[in-house]
C-alpha cells in the first residue's frame, strides 16, 4: 500500500502541515480537539512520521528486521546464530529491534519498515491479537515465529511458525500429575496476556481437569510488572511471594526455564528440597536448564529448526514464490531433569 504523507494527513484533517507537525511533536500550541482528530487519523491510517527524508530515497538493501519481545530470554540466542548463518549465505544482514512488553509489534514494524526499506521481517515472541487482514498493512514479507496467536486470529494468510503451546503445556503438567502431584502452582504473565500466557495456562488447566485435580486460584501467580518479563529475577520474586503467602504446593510450573531457575533459588533459600518438597518444571529448553543444579525438567522447543524454517519461508516470499506451507507447527520434546525426580 502507498505510504501516507504528512500532507495527506493535513488534507484529511482539514489543517495545515505545520499543525500536523505540532500534534505529532506534542506541541502545547494546538487545540486539544484538533490534536485528537489528527492523532486519530494517524492511528487509523498507520501513518508513521519519517525522521529522515534521505531514507526514502535510499535504494533497497538486503536487510531483514528481526523484532523481538523478550530480548533477555536466552531461548532466542541460538535462533540468532541460525539467522546470521542462513542470511549470510544469501548475502543478507539483519537488524535486531527490541519490542517492549507494552508496545504493539505491528506498529513498531511499520515504523522500521518505512525507515529502513526492508526486504522482510521476522517477529519473535510476543502475541498475535490482530486479524489477518491487518497484517496487510506491511509492504514487506513477514513471518511470525514462536509467537502465540489467538485461534480466531490465525487466518489462512498469516505466516506463522511455532509449537502448539497449549498441547505442550498440557503434556508437561499431565506428567507432573502422573507423578502424583496435586498442588501444582503456576507462574504466568498477566491474566490479560493474549499470547503464550493464555495458551500455556489453558494447557495447565486442561491437564489438571483430566487428572481430577481441582484448580486452586491461590496457586495461579503472575509475573511482576516492575521486573523484566520471563527472567530469573521475576521467577525468584514471584516464588518468594508465593512462599510468604503460606500457600501449600508440591510442584511449580514456570512458563520459562529462566523463571524456573529463579524459582529454584527462592525455594532453596526457603529451605525447600527440590524435588522432594517441591518439583519444578520450566519451558523452552534453554541450555542452562540442563546445566543448572538440579537440572530443570522442561519442554524443549526445536529452536534451530524453527529458525531455519522461518528464513526459508521468508526467502520464498521475497523471491515471489508461494511457500508450500505458510503455517508450520513443530513438535517439542519433554526433557526430563532432576527438578521433578526420576
Amino acid at each position: 500500500m502507498a505510504d501516507l504523507t504528512i500532507k495527506d494527513v493535513a488534507r484529511i484533517c482539514g489543517v495545515g502541515v505545520s499543525t500536523v507537525s505540532r500534534a505529532i511533536n506534542n506541541h502545547p500550541d494546538i487545540n486539544p480537539a484538533t490534536k485528537q482528530k489528527i492523532l486519530q487519523v494517524i492511528e487509523e491510517n498507520n501513518y508513521i512520521p519519517n525522521n529522515s527524508a534521505r531514507n526514502l530515497k535510499r535504494t533497497d538493501s538486503n536487510t531483514i528486521a528481526i523484532l523481538i519481545k523478550g530480548i533477555a530470554n536466552p531461548f532466542f540466542l541460538a535462533m540468532f546464530n541460525i539467522f546470521e548463518q542462513e542470511l549470510a549465505t544469501q548475502d543478507y544482514s539483519f537488524i535486531l529491534q527490541r519490542v517492549q512488553q507494552d508496545e504493539d509489534e505491528l506498529q513498531v514494524a511499520l515504523a522500521i519498515e518505512k525507515e529502513k526499506r526492508l526486504k522482510g521481517i521476522i517477529f519473535l515472541g510476543g502475541r498475535v491479537d490482530r486479524k489477518g487482514e491487518e497484517w496487510k498493512a506491511l509492504s514487506s514479507p513477514y513471518v511470525l515465529c514462536t509467537t502465540a496467536p489467538e485461534k480466531e486470529m490465525l487466518t489462512p494468510e498469516v505466516n506463522y511458525i511455532s509449537i502448539d503451546d497449549e498441547a505442550e503445556s498440557f503434556r508437561l503438567v499431565d506428567y507432573l500429575c502422573k507423578l502424583g502431584h496435586k498442588r501444582i502452582a503456576i507462574i504466568r504473565p498477566s491474566y490479560t496476556d493474549r499470547g503464550i500466557g493464555r495458551t500455556r495456562y489453558n494447557g495447565y488447566v486442561k491437564a489438571l481437569r483430566q487428572n481430577g485435580v481441582e484448580l486452586d486460584q491461590s496457586l495461579v501467580v503472575y509475573m511482576k510488572d516492575d521486573i523484566e518479563a520471563f527472567t530469573p529475577a521475576n521467577g525468584y520474586a514471584v516464588t518468594r511471594e508465593l512462599l510468604e503467602s503460606g500457600a501449600e504446593f508440591d510442584a511449580l510450573f514456570a512458563m520459562s526455564d529462566t523463571m524456573a531457575i529463579g524459582a529454584c533459588k527462592a525455594l532453596l533459600e526457603a529451605g525447600k528440597k527440590i524435588p522432594e518438597d517441591v518439583a519444578v518444571a520450566g519451558f523452552d529448553g534453554i541450555d542452562m536448564a540442563s546445566f543448572y543444579h538440579p537440572s530443570i525438567t522442561t519442554v524443549c522447543q526445536p529452536k534451530e529448526e524453527m529458525a531455519r524454517a522461518s528464513i526459508q519461508m521468508l526467502f520464498d516470499m521475497i523471491k515471489g514464490k508461494k511457500p508450500e506451507k505458510n503455517q508450520l507447527i513443530f513438535k517439542a520434546v519433554l526433557q526430563y531433569g532432576e527438578s521433578t525426580g526420576k
